[in-house]
C-alpha cells in the first residue's frame, strides 16, 4: 500500500509551522485571513484545502466547539532545527515580578536549573511568584530560575523564571521539565520515537542527547515565563 500520510507539499508544511507558531505566541490559531497572507494566496479557498490536506495527514485537528480553532497535533520530522525553535514563543509576562497579589495565587520558585541540575537543587522553595490569570485553576504549577542558554533559541534566557505544569507526560515537542535517571533534572525539548526518547536544546551550540524512555520523567511542561526588564 503507497503511503502519503507523512507526506506535505512545501505549502502545507510552511501552513503548519505559520499555524504552530501563531498558537504558541498567542495561545489562539490564527485566521483565514492571517494564514493566506502568510502564504501570498489570493483567496481563502486555498487555505481550506490545505487545512483539510493537514487534518487527513494527522497534522492538525479542528476543535468542533470553536469557529475556526485548530490544533497542531505533530510537525513534519523534517523540519529544519530552525523551524522547530521559532515555533515556540513562550508568553512573557514583561517588566518584572508582581508579588502584590493575594496568595491563592502565588506559587512557589523551586530554585534553578539548567542542563545537570542535581535534583535536590530544585526541591527546595528559594520565592514565591504570582501566577498568571489564564493559568488560575489549571492545575498545579511551580517556577523554576533559568541558568544558562541551551534554550535561548526558544525564547527562554539566562535569569528567566519559567512557569511550569505539573505533569507526567507531554507531546512529542513539547517544551518540559524532565529528570534523568533519578539524579539530574534539565528543561529541554521532548522528542519521543520508539522506546527512546530525545532531549533538544534550542541552541545550535549545544548537541541533543537521547535515552531510553525508561531513563526519563516528566516533571511538568513549560507554559509561560516572567523576564525582569532592567
Amino acid at each position: 500500500m503507497y503511503e502519503v500520510c507523512s507526506m506535505l507539499t512545501k505549502k502545507q508544511k510552511n501552513l503548519l509551522i505559520f499555524i504552530n507558531k501563531k498558537i504558541r505566541s498567542s495561545g489562539v490559531s490564527p485566521s483565514y485571513e492571517e494564514m493566506k497572507n502568510s502564504l501570498n494566496l489570493k483567496s481563502k479557498s486555498g487555505i481550506h484545502r490545505l487545512i483539510s490536506a493537514l487534518e487527513e495527514r494527522g497534522f492538525v485537528k479542528r476543535l468542533a466547539h470553536k469557529a475556526r480553532a485548530l490544533e497542531v497535533i505533530k510537525l513534519p520530522e523534517n523540519a529544519s532545527a530552525n523551524d522547530i525553535f521559532n515555533t515556540f514563543t513562550p508568553s512573557v509576562i514583561k517588566g518584572g515580578l508582581d508579588k502584590n497579589v493575594k496568595k491563592s495565587s502565588d506559587i512557589s520558585v523551586l530554585g534553578s536549573i539548567a542542563a545537570g541540575t542535581p535534583i535536590e537543587a530544585i526541591q527546595q522553595e528559594v520565592d514565591r511568584v504570582a501566577l498568571p490569570e489564564d493559568l488560575q485553576n489549571n492545575g498545579e504549577h511551580y517556577g523554576l530560575k533559568v541558568k544558562g542558554d541551551s534554550m535561548i533559541e526558544a525564547g527562554i534566557t539566562d535569569g528567566d523564571t519559567v512557569i511550569v505544569k505539573k505533569t507526567s507526560n507531554v507531546d512529542s515537542g513539547q517544551i518540559a521539565v524532565v529528570l534523568i535517571d533519578d539524579q539530574e533534572a534539565t528543561l529541554k525539548r521532548v522528542r519521543k520515537k520508539g522506546n527512546t526518547i530525545a532531549l533538544e536544546a534550542a541552541n545550535r551550540n549545544y548537541g541533543t542527547k537521547i535515552y531510553a524512555a525508561n531513563r526519563i520523567k516528566i516533571q511538568g511542561k513549560l507554559v509561560s515565563l516572567y523576564r525582569n526588564f532592567h
